[in-house]
């Protein structure tokens, strides 16, 4: 997600590099997948950890997506605060980035959009750039989309594998459609709000801290908006070739407690 800062200083940063974090996320994303095929006999136990660094990567590449458009519309603060690095440390907080999503995909198999970077908005040339960063997130979400079910056909190779990928896909598509809704704290209200006369724009800005929260109450405890939400996540699912059966096999094998 985008958040928003308003300050009335920047100068122009560094030139910025990949984080060492984001390196190794991939470095481990790719260890277990490579693990899982060597030690079939350990693959179960290793869903969770590949999940988990995919997911993460995944939030990193939506925090970028938000963070280069921002520097591109005129906001190069993003770039000091290392938004531009892919660092995953520079969006997430334990408690909200991390423990909650996770309880979230273990119990609903919904992705949350866990991070945050807080755009300058002073420095934004246009209402409309408003619009384009909030864009930019759910967009490069969904790249990272279209790469994993690229890799589907390759991951059929082992069943386990198969299985973590396509959850991981589902994962992705439940965090892009989750976050397009047009609630303020989502990236949909965002791409919508400069639109919006002021007084409704006030009314989104208090409402941003809590937002999110009532999206996923009543997602999960409301049949009605349950059963819209996740017929549209499988009509998604049939359009872009991800398997639901095999998504949920992929789910209980990430609940290792289990």
């Amino acid at each position: 997600m985008a958040g928003k800062e308003n300050r009335s200083e920047q100068k122009r940063p560094s030139t910025f590099a990949p984080s060492p974090s984001f390196l190794v996320l991939i470095a481990a994303f790719l260890f277990c997948a490579v693990w899982m095929l060597y030690r079939p006999d350990q693959a179960r136990y290793l869903v969770f950890p590949l999940v988990l660094t995919g997911f993460l990567i995944g939030l990193c590449l939506h925090e970028f997506g938000h963070a280069i458009v921002a520097y591109l519309c005129g906001d190069w603060s993003v770039r000091d605060k290392g938004y531009l690095t892919l660092d995953p440390l520079r969006y997430t907080d334990p408690a909200y980035s991390i423990v909650f999503p996770i309880l979230i995909m273990a119990i609903g198999g919904i992705g949350l959009p866990g991070g945050a970077v807080y755009i300058n908005t002073r420095l934004l040339r246009r209402r409309l750039h408003g619009a384009l960063v909030s864009a930019g997130g759910p967009l490069a979400t969904a790249l990272v989309l279209g790469l994993i079910v690229l890799a589907l056909p390759a991951a059929r190779i082992d069943s386990v594998l198969y299985g973590a990928v396509s959850f991981l896909a589902l994962l992705e598509l439940t965090a892009l459609l989750f976050n397009l809704i047009p609630c303020p704290g989502l990236d949909g209200w965002g791409i919508v709000e400069p639109f919006f006369p002021e007084r409704v724009r006030q009314v989104g800005r208090r409402m941003t801290p809590i937002g999110p929260l009532i999206v996923v109450v009543a997602v999960i405890a409301i049949p009605e908006v349950n059963n819209n939400f996740w017929n549209a996540i499988w009509d998604a699912c049939a359009r872009i070739g991800v398997d639901r059966g095999v998504a949920f096999f992929g789910l209980r094998l990430f609940q290792f407690w289990q």
